[in-house]
């Protein structure tokens, strides 16, 4: 008998009884790098160069906002406080809020400032308040950065600026994205304001998508000659989201007809499917010298997949565990992983853990358990 620790223990499968039609292949698009997420499983449907590391220009303002949610959410910082604007958040070229220096302004209107009209003077001006100076922030930046696995992006400043060492990808920027959604719903609300009106000036968001698709409600632009012209977005359509990165695109025109294009492949052609819920019972797995010869498996997280529309049919779920499970084992341990492959291709793992504890069993239980596990 082959005495392999870790094997296959189950698989499940359905068959196809008909043959679905195609979808049509990836956008072809006039733009260095894309990505089209779905936000529910996590999934990219389509990329194009989802690793170039290309300058971000003002998308860099997601991580600096990224920031100043946390620290609220920490309460650090309030949105009813003061931030006393310096010289150095004034002077700050480029897209501006129109700040003050010397003047005393709300977190609530400086993110704002931040999010709707990309200021660069906002940017800077929250980055001190939040660290004390613009370099101090960038390395809370990146530390956030390594926190969400954004495994190729390099902050320098808070604005998105050009610098030699300022990068990420399109990957990054839609895990990114993903975060500010999930874990700040609330916040993120703020993405979807079309206009703010600061110091009597009138300014409208740089993110047109947001006036030509009412399924848009996020999240940011940037531009700078190195970039081109960038586009992080997010659209939702009944219980779907999705989320699309551009990436230097040669004009606003492009970039925007790139970002409804991927929103609308993404949405048309791919279907999202929950395959089992949280903490629910999937099967058993066998279990030696324990209390119980039998425990339930599960996963800690609702298991979802998006794929090509018509295929749910088609997946196959692969459990792998280990074949010599020895007790004591603790509820939410985990023993193994769950691969859920479609046309024989591994889409998406998932840790199977423990649903209860089983203890250690007698001393005969033992002493029987351990020569049939030798076999």
């Amino acid at each position: 008998m082959i005495k392999s620790l870790i094997s296959v223990f189950i698989v499940m499968f359905f068959v196809a009884t008909s043959q679905a039609s195609p979808i049509p292949p990836a956008p072809n698009l006039n733009v260095k790098a894309y990505v089209i997420m779905d936000f529910d499983s996590k999934m990219i449907l389509a990329s194009s160069n989802k690793d170039l590391m290309l300058p971000p220009a003002s998308i860099t303002k997601m991580m600096t906002a990224y920031v100043a949610f946390t620290e609220l959410k920490e309460k650090n910082i309030s949105l009813d406080e003061e931030i006393l604007v310096s010289k150095k958040a004034w002077k700050t070229g480029g897209s501006k809020m129109f700040i003050e220096v010397g003047k005393r302004v709300k977190v609530r209107d400086i993110l704002q400032g931040v999010i709707t009209v990309s200021g660069n003077d906002a940017s800077v001006a929250l980055a001190e308040h939040i660290s004390g100076d613009e370099k101090t922030f960038s390395t809370y930046m990146n530390q956030m950065a390594t926190n969400l696995g954004l495994s190729n992006t390099n902050y320098t400043n808070a604005t998105g600026l050009p610098s030699d060492s300022l990068y990420t990808t399109a990957e990054d920027i839609s895990i990114l994205s993903r975060a500010l959604i999930s874990e700040f719903p609330d916040l993120y609300k703020l993405y979807s304001t079309k206009s703010f009106e600061f110091n009597e000036i009138k300014q409208y968001s740089r993110n047109k998508l947001l006036f030509v698709d009412d399924n848009v409600d996020g999240i940011k632009t940037g531009f700078t000659k190195a970039a081109g012209y960038c586009l992080a977005s997010s659209a939702k359509r009944g219980s779907r989201r999705l989320i699309a990165v551009v990436m230097g695109a040669p004009t606003p025109d492009v970039r925007i007809q790139a970002s409804r294009t991927l929103l609308e492949y993404g949405f048309r052609f791919f279907e999202t499917h929950t395959l089992f819920k949280r903490n629910t019972a999937i099967s058993t797995a066998r279990v030696y010298s324990g209390e119980e010869t039998e425990i339930k498996f599960g996963i800690n997280e609702d298991a979802k997949v998006t794929i090509p529309r018509r295929q749910k049919k088609n997946l196959k779920y692969e459990y792998i565990v280990d074949r010599q499970l020895t007790a004591p084992i603790k509820k939410n341990q985990t023993i193994g992983f769950m691969h859920v492959k479609l046309k024989d291709k591994i889409i998406q793992t998932y840790k199977l853990t423990a649903l209860e504890d089983i203890n250690q069993g007698s001393l005969y239980r033992r002493t029987v358990d351990s020569l049939l596990m030798d076999l």
